[in-house]
């Protein structure tokens, strides 16, 4: 019985668990795809309580961890994430999706990961908080680029962001107290493998007739993804490797950072602000990234 329980409640099962429904059962993800956003505001709200605001000090290695967040995050990544679309897709939904996920913070997932591979957890979460919080002041300037479906002022987009990244790290602080700390710390994991899951039901749901057809959109998602998640690491190593900019811990960390983005963060957001087949990469995504975090746990 334990035995099964802890596969249940396994993170990789959980996800999986949701791709499978959305493909089996996606109708019904029509009818909570308006929840999502609440969700993912929930799941942010126990995530970033991880984040200890005593982490900051000494402020100078804080600006350089969060300058590091950038960097990998919105202009490295976000260059050949952009390069790749343009050359696959056509300036549609799809491209939209793949530009959400350019510009889209690193995944929650990238902080407990990093205690796995035995990373740099406070260097992790740093990077982490640094991307997210430039991700409120980027995002409404980017999208201003970049048209779509919706039409929507940099202010509606700064409006999201707040609701789905400021508001629930300073709602966070207030789950740190004593009597709810505790509670928080022991199902923060839960409630945040479910929350995603819920998300991924809706992305994968909405677009399964991508899935099942194995179109060309399908494709080149995964053609894109695969070369942004595990050919980017292996290059991230190699080069590592030859010039010694890190070290072992924290190659760890600036790999899962330069690699991994917020599926959930990117499905939503692709899905509040340009409709559900701008969520098929975040989707694919979704699937490729719990692959690479599985192959990377057996690697290490």
């Amino acid at each position: 019985m334990r035995v099964i329980l802890r596969i249940v409640r396994n993170r990789n099962t959980i996800l999986l668990v949701a791709v499978a429904l959305g493909l089996l059962l996606g109708d019904y993800a029509t009818h909570i795809k308006e929840y999502t956003i609440y969700v993912l505001a929930m799941v942010m709200l126990v995530s970033t309580t991880g984040i200890s605001l005593k982490s900051l000090v000494p402020f100078r290695h804080t600006l350089s961890a969060f300058g590091v967040g950038i960097l990998f995050n919105y202009i490295i990544f976000s260059s050949l994430a952009l390069l790749l679309a343009w050359i696959l897709f056509p300036v549609n939904a799809y491209f939209m999706g793949i530009v959400v996920i350019a510009f889209s913070p690193p995944g929650i997932a990238v902080i407990p990961f990093t205690q796995i591979l035995h990373g740099n957890s406070n260097y992790t979460i740093l990077a982490t908080l640094g991307s997210y919080l430039a991700a409120v002041v980027l995002l409404p300037l980017i999208f201003e680029f970049f048209p779509g479906e919706a039409s929507l002022s940099s202010l509606d987009i700064l409006y999201f962001l707040t609701k789905i990244i400021i508001i629930p790290l300073i709602l966070s602080r207030l789950l740190l107290i004593k009597p709810v700390k505790p509670f928080i710390e022991e199902y923060r994991g839960r409630i945040t493998d479910w929350g995603f899951a819920i998300i991924i039901f809706v992305a994968v749901g909405l677009n399964r007739s991508v899935f099942f057809e194995f179109s060309e959109v399908l494709l080149k998602s995964v053609v894109i993804l695969l070369l942004l998640t595990f050919v980017l690491g292996f290059v991230y190593e190699k080069m590592n490797g030859l010039f010694k900019w890190a070290d072992e811990q924290t190659e760890v960390s600036q790999k899962l950072l330069l690699t991994i983005k917020s599926s959930g963060f990117t499905a939503t957001t692709s899905m509040a602000l340009y409709g559900k087949e701008a969520a098929v990469p975040s989707a694919v995504m979704a699937i490729l990234v719990l692959v690479y975090l599985i192959f990377l746990s057996l690697k290490g």
